[in-house]
C-alpha cells in the first residue's frame, strides 16, 4: 500500500517528460497512419519528436520530408535521425545544414546500420565519418545543434565488453552529445546497471529510457534479437498463445508497459522515449498512466 501511494504522488506530479519516435511511410496508408498518430500523441506536450533513418540510410529522403513537415505544420520539436552510413563528410554536413535551414535544431546522431541490416558487418564511407562520435563532432562544429546519441544498456552487439562499449558512449559525449537514448529493453535491471556503469565513468547528461510496447511479440522479439535485447521468459509466457489475438495482445502490451515504466518511475525516472511504430493507442494509454494529459479532450479533438 506505502509503494502505491508513493507512486501515485509521484506520477500525479507533473514533472514527467516524454519524447515519441516514428519511422517515415513507406506508403499513402502508411503516411495516414503515421499523421494519426501525431495528431493523437501531440497534445500530450512531448519535449521532441525523432524520425528513423532506415538501414544504410534507406529511408533518407522521406526521413528528410517528415523532419521538414513536423517543422513546418505543428509546434512539435522535431529530432532528425541521421548515420554515417554510405556518405561523404561533405554530404552530411550538407544535410545538417538543410535541417538548420528549416529550423529543425536536434539531431539524433548514430553510427547507423550497414545497407544488409542489422547483424551484417559495417564498413565505413571511405570520405564519411567513420563513427557516430566523429559524427557529433561534426555536427558540433556547424554549430546551433542539439545532439542525441543512442545507449544500449545490454551492450551494442558489437562490443567486445561492457567496457569497451562504455569507452565508445563517453567518446560520444565527450564529443558534444547532449543526451542518451537508449535502446529498448524489458527488465529495468538492465537500464539500471546501465546508469550506474555510465555514471561511474563520468557521463552525466540524461539517459532516457527506451521503451516499446509490444505489438506484435514475434516481430519485436526477432528486432530484439538482432540488437542484442534480452526476452525474458515471463515476457514470452504472457503472450503465449496470443499470435492470432491482436486485442488481448494489446491489453497485456499495456500492462506489461505501465508496469515497466511505473516502475522505473519509482527508482525515481523521470524521462522516457517512447518507440511508438507509429501506432499511439498504446503509447497514449501508458502516457495517461504516468499522469501526462492532453491539452483538450481527446473526445474534443476527434469531433
Amino acid at each position: 500500500m506505502e509503494r502505491q501511494e508513493r507512486r501515485s504522488r509521484i506520477v500525479g506530479n507533473g514533472d514527467i517528460e516524454v519524447s515519441f519516435e516514428f519511422f517515415p511511410p513507406k506508403t499513402e496508408k502508411m503516411e495516414e497512419a503515421l499523421w494519426s498518430s501525431i495528431r493523437r500523441l501531440a497534445p500530450l506536450g512531448p519535449s521532441f519528436v525523432s524520425v528513423t533513418y532506415g538501414a544504410g540510410g534507406s529511408t533518407r529522403e522521406r526521413t528528410h520530408t517528415t523532419v521538414e513537415r513536423l517543422a513546418r505544420e505543428t509546434p512539435l520539436k522535431p529530432a532528425a535521425h541521421l548515420t554515417c552510413v554510405n556518405a561523404s563528410r561533405a554530404e552530411v554536413d550538407d544535410v545538417v545544414r538543410g535541417y538548420a535551414s528549416v529550423g529543425v535544431k536536434h539531431i539524433v546522431a548514430l553510427r547507423g546500420d550497414p545497407p544488409a541490416g542489422v547483424g551484417t558487418r559495417y564498413t565505413p564511407h571511405p570520405e564519411g565519418y567513420a563513427q557516430a562520435a566523429d559524427l557529433v563532432a561534426g555536427i558540433k562544429r556547424i554549430g546551433g545543434f542539439e545532439v542525441s546519441v543512442g545507449g544500449y544498456p545490454e551492450k551494442h552487439p558489437e562490443s567486445p565488453n561492457f567496457d569497451a562499449d562504455i569507452d565508445f558512449l563517453k567518446a560520444k559525449v565527450d564529443a558534444g552529445a547532449d543526451r542518451i537514448i537508449t535502446q529498448f529493453f524489458f527488465d529495468n535491471a538492465h537500464y539500471l546497471r546501465f546508469l550506474e556503469r555510465v555514471r561511474a565513468r563520468g557521463i552525466w547528461c540524461p539517459v532516457l529510457p527506451g521503451i516499446v510496447p509490444i505489438h506484435n511479440f514475434k516481430q519485436v522479439a526477432s528486432f530484439g534479437a538482432k540488437t542484442g535485447t534480452t526476452m525474458p521468459a515471463w515476457l514470452a509466457r504472457r503472450f503465449e498463445g496470443l499470435d492470432e489475438d491482436q486485442s488481448t495482445t494489446h491489453l497485456v502490451a499495456a500492462a506489461v508497459a505501465a508496469e515497466q515504466v511505473l516502475d522505473l518511475v519509482d527508482q525515481g525516472v523521470r524521462q522516457f522515449h517512447f518507440y511508438t511504430l507509429n501506432r499511439a493507442d498504446l503509447v497514449y494509454a501508458i502516457c495517461h498512466l504516468l499522469g501526462l494529459r492532453a491539452a483538450q479532450p481527446a473526445a474534443e479533438r476527434a469531433a
